[in-house]
């Protein structure tokens, strides 16, 4: 899961819907483990009876939101986000900022499916590039990257 460490309400509720819907189809969720989406995500998986991993940018295991299960803290800071994508199958990215971006094109990266719920679009000189396939809701992004 990527997204916003300070998200709006309608990301936070649809992080915590498609965290909830990784856990009820034994998906683990991986995130940066601080707040915002990343929360979001933990706390619905949890709800859902799922486990969560946060790759943390800090060296203090504290810093994970209280939905974190396992909590590696990196002290990479934001370079912490190439580990976040390494260690998943695929990317959801809710909303987002910069740090989002670069979690999406370190996803593409790596040759891992990229799916989008209100996040980032792409283009080069104007015109849209694939690499981004867009979700309507929470439970399309979770069948679109679990099938």
């Amino acid at each position: 899961m990527a997204g916003s460490g300070e998200a709006p309400p309608a990301d936070l509720e649809a992080a915590e819907h498609v965290g909830r819907t990784l856990a009820a189809r034994g998906a683990v969720v991986v995130c940066g483990g601080r707040g915002g989406v990343m929360e979001a995500a933990c706390r619905g998986a949890k709800e859902g009876g799922g486990t969560t991993v946060g790759i943390l940018p800090g060296l203090d295991r504290a810093e994970a939101n209280p939905y974190v299960d396992v909590a590696v803290p990196t002290g990479l800071g934001e370079a912490r986000n190439a580990l976040v994508v390494r260690a998943a199958d695929a990317l959801i990215a809710v909303g987002g900022e910069w740090g989002t971006l670069s979690e999406i094109a370190l996803a593409k990266r790596a040759g891992k499916r990229v799916v989008g719920l209100g996040t980032w679009e792409l283009s080069r000189a104007g015109r849209p590039v694939d690499g981004i396939v867009a979700a309507s809701d929470p439970e399309e992004a979770v069948e679109l990257v679990l099938g």
